[in-house]
Order: C-alpha cells, then structure tokens, then sequence
C-alpha cells in the first residue's frame, strides 16, 4: 500500500493527530470523531504512484468525471486569437486532488483570478469562479492551457510551477482543496479520445494523440 500524501495535507494531519491524542483518554467519542476526520484528511490528500506514458501525449491534467468536451474560445485572460477544444473534469471530494501536467513544455504565463464559488459542475464555474489560468507552450509551439476552478466547497488553490518553467507531462504542479474543476483547452486539431462521462486518472488517461504514437511504455512515478 502506498502512503505518500501531498505536502499541503501534513499540517492538517499533524494537528488531527494531537487533538485526538489529547482528547480520547478524557472523552473517547469526540476523540473517536476526530479521528475520522483524520481519516478523510488523509484520504483527500493522498498521493499515489501514477503509471506515464513515456512517450508524449495528452494526458488528463485530474483525476475526476468529465463533464464537457466542446469548441470554446480560450480564457478571457490568454492572449491567443484562435479556438480550443474545451475539456473539463468534475472533482468530487472523493477524488485524488493532486493535479498533473498533461503534456511537456514551457510554461509561457500563469494568472490567477479572485471569483465566486458556485457549484464547479456548471459550466459558468469556468468564467465566475476563483481559478488560476495556467499556460504552457510546446516545442513546437502549440498552446495547451489548464484551468484550476475553485468549487463550491473549495477555497484554496495550489498552484507549485512558475513562468518560464520546463515542464513535463505527469508531474504534479498543484492541487485544489475539497472538491474542484480543470478545463483543459487543446489546440483545435487535436482530437479528443474521450468521453462525455468518463472517468479521468490524472497522468494516466491519454486524453490525445497528437504524434498518432501506435504503442505505449510506461514508466512509474512518485
């Protein structure tokens, strides 16, 4: 079994483990509480091993349902002229929230905006909602943008990449605290190979396959 969680999840999980150590010789019910509550921090926060294509696809930025596959103009705040394919995933609270690059690149500009925090599976989540717009460029120029919304429930995101930063596809760049939403906009010539409804594994799910690569090797990472 693995046991890695994600580094914004020790500080809850430290101060759950006190409080239940004080509390339980004294009153063993709130203690037996906390305690379960320490089981869910742990549960959110956790942070498996991924099995990535070593060969360059699209993958899913996050783990969760995929809610809207369609032609959309990019972000209000990236300066680019032409139309994407908009891919978005729900996160429920169940889900891993650890969010990964979905294709190698630079990251060529990150901005985040203050917002609402409607109900991120409705579509509107993408333009109102708190989010951070992050942009990456290819080598061969291609834009790729991912979207980290903020949801109804949650209220911090964690973006861990900077601007003018080498990325490669299946590394960890964030996560988004209890429940969320990631758009992923594609170049329009990219085809989705998903679909609506499906279940996304971030950094597993071949989302494209814009080099048409026949067969696939995988190598695992922490």
């Amino acid at each position: 079994m693995h046991f890695r969680i994600h580094n914004e999840g020790r500080v809850y999980l430290i101060v759950l483990i006190i409080i239940t150590i004080i509390f339980t010789p004294f009153f063993p019910l709130i203690g037996v509480m906390f305690f379960l509550v320490l089981c869910f921090i742990y549960y959110f926060f956790r942070d498996p091993i991924r099995s990535i294509p070593n060969e360059e696809f699209i993958l899913s930025p996050a783990d969760g349902i995929v809610t809207y596959i369609g032609d959309s103009y990019p972000p209000v705040d990236v300066d680019v002229d032409y139309n994407f394919t908009k891919i978005s995933i729900f996160l429920n609270i169940f889900n891993v929230h650890v969010n990964r690059i979905p294709t190698n690149g630079i990251i060529k500009n990150i901005k985040y905006n203050h917002g609402k925090f409607i109900n991120a599976k409705l579509d509107k989540s993408s333009d109102d909602n708190e989010r951070n717009i992050i942009t990456l460029e290819k080598e061969n120029n291609d834009i790729v943008i991912i979207t980290q919304i903020a949801g109804l429930i949650a209220r911090r995101i964690i973006c861990d990449i900077k601007e003018k930063q080498k990325v490669y596809q299946g590394h960890r760049f964030g996560i988004i605290k209890f429940g969320s939403r990631v758009d992923l906009y594609l170049p329009s010539q990219y085809k989705p190979l998903i679909s609506l409804g499906q279940t996304m594994v971030a950094g597993e799910t071949i989302i494209a396959n814009p080099k048409e690569i026949k067969e696939i090797s995988n190598s695992f990472k922490n």
